[in-house]
């Protein structure tokens, strides 16, 4: 497939447009800096701004599928889902955030009381970003938000996946490494099981 990637000069963007490559698809990697993404086989990196609209839609246009792995306070959710809906792509994927996860019904991560202060910017402005695809009637779109700690690790292949609530393992912690998640997203985009629905990857 045809696949664009903005954000591939990032952590978990560098490690989906890796496994998207290893696996024999096209993929265009979109960075404001393109001389930061990695030189690989079948990537091809062009440079992007997420605050243009048109011109999102115009890298996005001609793929199977588009995938924004950019941060929510550096981006604008508008405009980065009227860029997919204008470059008639495929499918919008959106690599989420874990804060909009439920840990108790109707109850989300980033409103509990220990949620780190540093990052609740952030993981709001994510929950508002699903909120807002929610919305879409006329875009295809998946939300795949990480566990709560995301971080760097090896490649499994093996993992549980989850719709709305958080997902722990026996001892309670929630994590996801960024290379099994890259796995979970070239899966859903292989293998579509969560068409306009959100879903969640961890251990």
């Amino acid at each position: 497939m045809k696949i664009a990637v903005t954000g591939a000069s990032g952590r978990a963007g560098s490690h989906i447009t890796a496994e998207l490559a290893r696996r024999g698809h096209a993929v265009t990697a979109i960075a404001r800096n393109p001389e930061k993404i990695a030189k690989l086989p079948n990537v091809t990196a062009k440079k992007g701004d997420v605050f243009d609209q048109a011109g999102m839609a115009a890298l996005w246009a001609g793929h199977d599928a588009a995938v924004s792995s950019v941060h929510f306070t550096a981006s604008d959710p508008e405009k980065l889902i009227g860029a997919a809906r204008d470059s008639r792509v495929g499918r919008y994927l959106v690599v989420g955030g874990a804060g909009s996860l439920e840990v108790a019904p109707g109850v989300r991560l980033v409103t509990t009381p220990n949620f780190p202060a540093a990052y609740k910017a952030e993981a709001q402005k994510g929950a508002d970003f699903l909120d807002l695809l929610r919305l879409q009637k006329d875009l295809n779109w998946t939300f795949l938000s990480p566990s709560a700690l995301f971080t760097e690790g090896e490649r499994t292949g093996k993992f549980r996946l989850g719709t709305d609530q958080l997902l722990t393992d026996a001892s309670g912690k929630s994590w996801i490494s960024f290379a099994d998640f890259a796995v979970a997203l070239a899966d859903e985009i292989e293998r579509p099981a969560h068409q306009r629905k959100r879903f969640t990857v961890g251990y």
